[in-house]
């Protein structure tokens, strides 16, 4: 313990120290470490998170500054070794980075796409139950955890959980809507381990269209009163086929980066929950400029930006793009299905009555790690929309169910369109990973692509497909 409380310690004075030394300086300091990343797009994004959080540094509240320097850099990333190493050796597999709970689907909004919207509306993962999941997945050395939903500050008791472990670093994606309402802010930045990632579609036109009048003002007065408080913040931005030149404009990430924010995050529409519609999705030839745009930006602002499909070099885990069935991470929805993948909505095992470990060395997951070994180009990461018929393959050779009402739709219906999109990008993508990043090259893809028909797809499933979760609208 004693040895525990010096080194933290430690870490906390030599990060002030950091803080006021030059730029040029701090990363010259930290280059022998960075430059064992493998990929210059995961360097620069790992030296823009370590420089933004230097230049706040002076604005944060004291608070906010213990818990990020001991939670992230010091439990996360350096005193975790230990765990994971006693992990690895015991069950041969690197442990995850991180979990992510839904600790319910409940929301305020009513956003058209939403990918949630057809999970169960009840919060059967209790507090008890959370409060397990994390403290099993510190045992493994997890000290990250990100809460999504529904709009997870509907639920009262999170707040709790997030004293409760205080040496653990939360990122929390929400609409912002319940922050405001119920003054959380100052409890916010009082906890200190808490980043609060805000959801937006653009600017107060595009926001408002999908999530309601007055949620993007509401975002903006948050942002205003957290930079006040001292707390550290960021945003996240879903692309659709609608907005997604605007979100990776130079005016927009600059808007983002004077309003103080820490982080900025980006995801794909994906084609479940409500109204999947592949048609909102951005397409092949959008995504692949998203991607170039994404890592423009990197060079020129000091803005840390991350795009979770197109950025497999740096959002990967274990030199693997595709963080799912616990390679990276797993997801907890408020029923406690065990999902590999936010979107990746099948599961075969219910924490409620099994533990962390005994999901992570599942059939299920196993598998799914077992295909990623097979990925090679880190552009193409998503069994979803690259390698729709690895999907189907673990879905069905494994038993899985869908976790929300239509779930069959991806892995059946949508299929045709799946492979048709996959086999679109595959085109794009494989030419930039074989000549610019001059990766290795992939063999076997065929078997990552399917050519079936909707109606081979759907017998592939059998009878499963005709017990569906009843969907909630």
């Amino acid at each position: 313990m004693k040895n525990s409380k010096l080194n933290r310690g430690l870490l906390r004075g030599v990060t002030g120290i950091a803080a006021r030394i030059p730029d040029r300086t701090f990363l010259s300091l930290v280059k022998p470490q960075v430059d064992l990343i493998q990929y210059p797009d995961a360097r620069d994004f790992i030296n823009l998170l370590l420089l933004n959080f230097k230049h706040q540094y002076s604005r944060l509240a004291p608070t906010v500054r213990k818990r990020f320097v001991e939670n992230l850099f010091g439990n996360a990333m350096l005193f975790a070794s230990g765990k994971i190493t006693s992990f690895t050796q015991s069950y041969g597999f690197v442990p995850p980075s991180l979990t992510v709970i839904s600790p319910t689907f409940r929301c305020n909004l009513k956003c058209y796409g939403c990918y949630s919207a057809n999970y169960a509306q009840n919060d059967v993962l209790d507090f008890d139950t959370i409060d397990r999941i994390l403290t099993e997945g510190k045992e493994y050395g997890m000290y990250f955890a990100v809460i999504t939903g529904g709009e997870p500050f509907i639920r009262r008791d999170m707040m709790k959980i997030f004293d409760k472990h205080s040496d653990m670093v939360f990122q929390v994606y929400t609409n912002g809507v319940y922050i405001e309402k119920d003054g959380l802010a100052k409890d916010i930045v009082r906890l200190g381990n808490i980043i609060p990632c805000f959801s937006v579609e653009g600017y107060e036109e595009q926001t408002d269209a999908r999530r309601g009048k007055g949620v993007f003002r509401t975002v903006m007065s948050l942002m205003d009163e957290l930079n006040a408080l001292g707390g550290l913040y960021g945003y996240s931005a879903t692309a659709t086929r609608e907005n997604n030149e605007l979100i990776v404009s130079d005016e927009f990430v600059d808007f983002f980066e004077k309003k103080g924010c820490y982080v900025g995050w980006y995801f794909n529409y994906m084609p479940v929950g409500r109204s999947p519609a592949l048609d909102l999705m951005p397409t092949p030839q959008q995504r692949d400029y998203r991607g170039k745009r994404i890592r423009e930006l990197r060079k020129t602002r000091q803005l840390p930006i991350v795009d979770f499909w197109m950025d497999g070099t740096v959002a990967g885990s274990q030199g693997h793009a595709c963080l799912a069935g616990g390679r990276g991470y797993f997801h907890v929805t408020a029923s406690g299905d065990v999902d590999p993948c936010v979107f990746v909505q099948y599961h075969t095992d219910n924490i409620l009555n099994k533990k962390v470990i005994d999901v992570l060395r599942s059939p299920f997951f196993t598998a799914i790690r077992k295909r990623q070994e097979e990925y090679t180009n880190l552009l193409r990461p998503c069994m979803v929309i690259d390698r729709p018929q690895v999907l189907r393959d673990v879905v069905a050779s494994n038993g899985a169910v869908p976790s929300q009402g239509g779930g069959w739709d991806t892995v059946t219906t949508l299929g045709p369109q799946l492979d048709a999109y996959a086999r679109e990008y595959e085109k794009i993508a494989t030419p930039i990973w074989d000549n610019e990043y001059k990766g290795p090259k992939e063999t076997g893809t065929e078997h990552h692509i399917g050519q079936g028909t909707a109606e081979e797809y759907v017998k592939l499933f059998g009878d499963r497909v005709k017990r569906k979760k009843t969907a909630v609208v």
